[in-house]
């Protein structure tokens, strides 16, 4: 597996992110914890969230793992939140705390989902109502707790998780692709009407990732070679190349850039 994933650092720094806060929802472990983590190790300070007291945790762990860091920076601080993002009023609770704690809120991550499978003639009902509600619904109540706070304290940046699978279709994820889709037709939707008040947002489609997610295609007889077969690089995805399309985006370097959607796929979306 190593031979087809490159976990080599992201060295990419911008020297306006170190001191503002920033939000990853669906962060006690994955992709999230990578997002916080290397966040923190740049100087910004993070609320994280998710579903079980496992977060709290996770954010202890990781502000003890900057602290012996041999080459310690400015590092940010990490507070966890137990949240669940289909609860309108738990995104409120986690703008609080990053109010309360670090003064304000600068960029917000969407970035807990469910990835559910079912053949799409298979599909019941509350595999579908989750997928909507964990991937799209808790997506629309981010942004609209984020950019109501943002709008009136200068703007701010939005990055949602969308995937290869709102470009691309891949057999048994109908309710994911399905809400997928809509969580990056909904990152355009936002973008436009958020224009009005500084507030960016973009969305990132990754493709084949390591995480725990995409373990199926290592337990699938032939299944991961076929997946290299259609990602033109001929290798899965790190967390840590999905985070620097994530942390280019937050930046200023990306000031003019909304409503856009960036694919960490290989290129995958175009086989």
């Amino acid at each position: 597996m190593e031979n087809y994933v490159n976990h080599s650092p992201i060295e990419a720094q911008y020297p306006d992110l170190p001191g503002k806060t920033m939000v990853v929802t669906g962060a006690a472990q994955g992709m999230g914890r990578l997002f916080a983590s290397q966040l923190a190790s740049r100087g910004v300070n993070v609320v994280i969230t998710d579903l079980s007291d496992a977060v709290l945790d996770t954010a202890a762990e990781i502000n003890q793992e900057l602290s012996e860091m041999v080459l310690q920076t400015e590092n940010g601080r990490v507070i966890g939140v137990v949240a669940d993002v289909t609860k309108k009023q738990d995104h409120e609770k986690t703008l609080s705390a990053a109010i309360e704690e670090f003064g304000g809120l600068h960029g917000w991550i969407n970035n807990a989902g469910v990835f559910p499978e079912a053949a799409s003639l298979d599909i019941p009902e509350s595999q579908f109502d989750l997928a909507f509600d964990v991937n799209t619904k808790g997506t629309l109540f981010g942004s609209q707790v984020a950019a109501g706070y943002m709008k009136d304290h200068g703007g701010g940046a939005i990055v949602n998780m969308a995937s290869v699978a709102a470009l691309r279709i891949r057999r048994g994820r109908g309710s994911y692709n399905t809400a997928k889709a809509g969580t990056l037709q909904l990152s355009y939707s936002l973008a436009v009407e958020l224009g009005d008040f500084n507030v960016r947002v973009n969305a990132v489609a990754p493709g084949f990732i390591d995480t725990a997610m995409t373990q199926w295609v290592h337990e699938r007889e032939g299944a991961l070679d076929h997946a290299l077969g259609n990602v033109p690089l001929h290798r899965i995805g790190a967390p840590v190349e999905v985070f620097a399309a994530v942390l280019f985006l937050l930046s200023d370097s990306a000031r003019y850039i909304t409503g856009s959607c960036i694919s960490v796929d290989g290129g995958s979306r175009h086989v």
